[in-house]
């Protein structure tokens, strides 16, 4: 877009900043609006789960740039104010304020919102941990509590067990996965994240559904399993994944399902693009559509964007990379691991505690784990196909 005057960034967040710091890496000298639901500026939302849950982090730690770096670069910011609707013809979005702001590209980086169950919502106790507020707000419940039941087995659930634990609290984890992070992992770390967490004490109530809480006063008491079993909860946190959050864009005209759906090169419509939780784009290399949710992928798909929005028709096609942090265990995957590849420990052992294991389906090398040996890692990352 040779004649691009304009951006206009929804999302004040890690992706939404990054697109930003990357058009202005690429030249771009244009004027600049990032609109953000939120009151802060863009911030770190990993480090939610178990830095600044802890309370070993202030949370002013989680800010992404300090405020000359954002002033350097030469963008608006609106924050607090959400934005409700869009026309991709005019590229215009309108606010919850009333706001109408019109740009020659919009990036849409909304993120995604914590998925719910039914009966959570105003029982006190209950909550999820996607903003700086829902950690400050659990933090301040679990430093009252003694018992935490974590609904979720994901990684978001695994990383809050964790750090709870290390607080002092009994924990118990239930979801219908065996194991935690099983669908992340595969059966063979799988079984090893779940052994550390039972050492470490949590109470593993896997392979089991929820379906409703027990309150009294409206506070909730317990988790109430699918098979009738109460598991009793001072606290308890919902973790069983995130919805992308597009309802404000209903009657567009994009197409969403599962995130805003794009071309290979993250394109929605000529002039609007998406990035980071929200993004479903064509994938080329998976010949499939894709949705990731990592801080990672927020960083390097915002680099794509923005030359993109600068008119390069870049596709993108990361190899997909996730890490999590857990008690003393530093995970890391690098590309998938589907159901069925078989596991091979490569470097290390189990047994140490530090190994690499690569999974193979079809003939392919489709993934690489990484437990306490990121530099391994990184280096078998090169035998994915």
């Amino acid at each position: 877009m040779n004649d691009l005057r304009e951006v206009l960034v929804v999302g004040a967040c890690a992706a939404g900043l990054s697109t930003v710091e990357a058009l202005r890496r690429r030249g771009y000298d244009g004027a600049v609006t990032v609109l953000g639901a939120e009151q802060h500026l863009p911030y770190d939302r990993p480090p939610l789960s178990k830095k600044v849950l802890s309370g070993e982090w202030r949370p002013d730690r989680t800010n992404l740039r300090q405020e000359s770096a954002l002033t350097a670069l030469n963008a608006e910011f609106v924050l607090a104010d959400a934005a409700v609707g869009l026309d991709p013809a005019t590229r215009t979005v309108r606010t919850a304020s009333g706001r109408a702001l019109t740009a020659d590209a919009v990036v849409i980086a909304t993120g995604a919102d914590p998925r719910v169950l039914p009966g959570q919502d105003g029982l006190d106790g209950v909550h999820v941990l996607r903003t700086l507020e829902d950690s400050l707000a659990l933090r301040e419940s679990l430093l009252a509590a003694s018992r935490l039941v974590v609904v979720g087995e994901g990684v978001l659930g695994a990383e809050i067990a964790a750090t709870a634990r290390t607080m002092g609290l009994a924990v118990t984890m239930v979801g219908p996965q065996p194991m935690p992070m099983h669908a992340q992992l595969g059966p063979l770390v799988a079984k090893r994240l779940a052994a550390l967490h039972a050492e470490r004490g949590v109470e593993l109530r896997l392979g089991a559904g929820v379906d409703g809480f027990t309150s009294e006063g409206g506070r909730v008491t317990g988790v109430h399993l699918s098979g009738g079993e109460v598991l009793p909860a001072d606290v308890v946190v919902v973790a069983i994944g995130a919805v992308p959050q597009t309802a404000w864009l209903a009657g567009s005209g994009l197409e969403l399902d599962n995130g805003v759906v794009c071309d290979s090169h993250c394109r929605a419509a000529p002039g609007v693009f998406a990035v980071g939780d929200v993004a479903r784009w064509w994938h080329d290399r998976l010949n499939a559509l894709v949705r990731l949710e990592n801080r990672t992928n927020a960083t390097e798909q915002a680099a794509a964007v923005a030359a993109n929005v600068l008119g390069e028709n870049l596709p993108y096609a990361p190899v997909p990379y996730f890490w999590s942090d857990q008690y003393d265990a530093k995970i890391h995957v690098h590309g998938l691991v589907p159901p069925g590849a078989e596991p091979t420990v490569v470097d290390g052992s189990l047994e140490e505690g530090r190994f690499v294991a690569k999974y193979d389906r079809d003939g392919r090398t489709t993934g690489v784990v990484g437990w306490n040996m990121a530099k391994q890692a990184r280096i078998r990352r090169q035998e994915l196909i």
